[in-house]
């Protein structure tokens, strides 16, 4: 029987992706593992790869078709044997799934059957990431809500539009007043505002409609304190200059950013209880140092992570971060090189920025941003005024995993190793 060739699903949290291109055509015989279509996520073009051998029997999604959910069958694929004619007996997959309709009201004396419940395997229901997380965030039973997602699956959109389920009468209690809902924005009316202006319409692309629903989600679901302090540079700045001296040779040049890459995760390893995550029910605390750093791109940014930073040398995490930033510019990395990590960095100091907040990067605990460094006057221990070059920072976390009094901790340990640097390499 012919076999449906579904789009992958090539990251945790991927929904739906664009079929950028097909590298095989109708015809084609194909093996597991050749390269049969590129696919578009929200932040990098991907290979992907036949599971299964034969021949491409029909082609159902075309190439460039935007927002095809995962699972959904793009191309039947014919075994041994099989010809197009199988493909006739073979019920026809729907390549989209058509908008549910509004439910019509029904009559006080008529009763409506049940709407479905979602796909469950035993007592598992099968939900995205997101969606699991968001409905633990609002207290929602992810046995009661029904999923649009392919087969079944609960995706974002559902849990966003359910509701927590009401107390039995018994157990009530006096009802508690219930924040806003914000109403979706009404691009219409926006445009309305503008008519007789001149502007530009952009439309959103994978990776702004992605940045846009996570931020807003850190926004709302991410309870941020700030911590702020300013780091004197002068003594890493000497010592900065002495070892690309020395490493001149090797073509190796430390910026300013690799040392706090590893200030960062140095303190990590010295405030344990700081280096975690918040997955929903319970916090996972990491052992190694993987350490995620703002890379902007053209339309957006990336967050490669350097995976065991505490382990590795300044020119290690140099080069490292050099050929990360390299290809997120390209949109040639791979899912597992920009998630994870259990902290990041956003430096916007090269720009001229001196101090800002960020948002933290769920599931993150914690995000460090960087002002640039300025000379400044500043009162030495013995009371006299004299200038050093004084870099700000703000210290962004999540208040779930972190607390006040720990994330002071931390920062204080980012504080210490940049201000000795030396003491980095023993």
């Amino acid at each position: 029987m012919p076999i449906e060739i579904l789009m992958p699903a090539l990251s945790p949290t991927m929904e739906e992706g664009t079929l950028a291109k097909w590298l095989v055509k109708e015809g084609d015989a194909v093996s597991s593992g050749d390269v049969i279509a590129e696919i578009e996520t929200d932040k990098a073009t991907m290979e992907f790869e036949a599971v299964d051998e034969g021949v491409i029997g029909k082609v159902l999604v075309a190439e460039g078709t935007a927002d095809v959910k995962v699972n959904t069958p793009i191309a039947m694929l014919l075994e041994d044997g099989e010809s197009a004619d199988d493909l006739d007996a073979s019920p026809e997959p729907a390549p989209k799934a058509a908008p549910a309709k509004p439910a019509e009201p029904a009559a006080a004396a008529t009763p409506t059957a049940a709407p479905p419940a979602p796909t469950q395997s035993g007592d598992r229901v099968f939900a995205s990431p997101l969606a699991r997380r968001i409905a633990a965030d609002k207290g929602l039973d992810l046995s009661q809500i029904t999923g649009t997602g392919p087969r079944g699956r609960i995706v974002k959109a559902d849990v966003e539009s359910a509701t927590p389920q009401a107390a039995a009468p018994a157990q009530a209690a006096a009802p508690a007043a219930s924040a806003p809902v914000a109403k979706p924005v009404d691009a219409s009316a926006i445009a309305k505002m503008y008519e007789g202006r001149a502007y530009t319409e952009l439309p959103l692309d994978g990776m702004r409609k992605t940045i846009a629903a996570r931020l807003t989600e850190a926004k709302q679901t991410i309870p941020h304190f700030y911590l702020r302090r300013s780091v004197t540079l002068d003594p890493l700045m000497a010592f900065r200059a002495q070892l690309n001296a020395q490493l001149e040779k090797r073509g190796v040049k430390l910026s300013v950013n690799d040392f706090i890459i590893k200030a960062c995760a140095l303190a990590l390893q010295q405030v344990p209880a700081a280096n975690a995550v918040w997955a929903g029910d319970r916090i996972l605390q990491l052992e190694p140092s993987d350490v995620a750093v703002a890379v902007a791109i053209e339309g957006g940014l990336f967050t490669p992570v350097l995976k065991d930073a505490h382990q590795k040398s300044l020119s290690a995490l140099s080069a490292e971060m050099k050929d990360l930033a390299t290809r997120a510019r390209d949109r040639k990395l791979a899912p597992h090189e920009y998630q994870g990590g259990s902290f990041a960095i956003s430096n916007l100091g090269m720009m001229g920025i001196e101090n800002f907040d960020a948002v933290i990067n769920p599931p993150h605990g914690a995000i460090l941003a960087v002002g640039a460094g300025l000379k400044k006057p500043v009162v030495a221990d013995d009371g006299s005024v004299t200038v050093a070059t004084v870099m700000s920072m703000t210290l962004s976390v999540d208040h779930r995993v972190i607390d006040g009094a720990l994330g002071a901790e931390l920062l204080q340990a980012i504080v210490d190793n940049l201000e000795n640097p030396m003491a980095m390499l023993a």
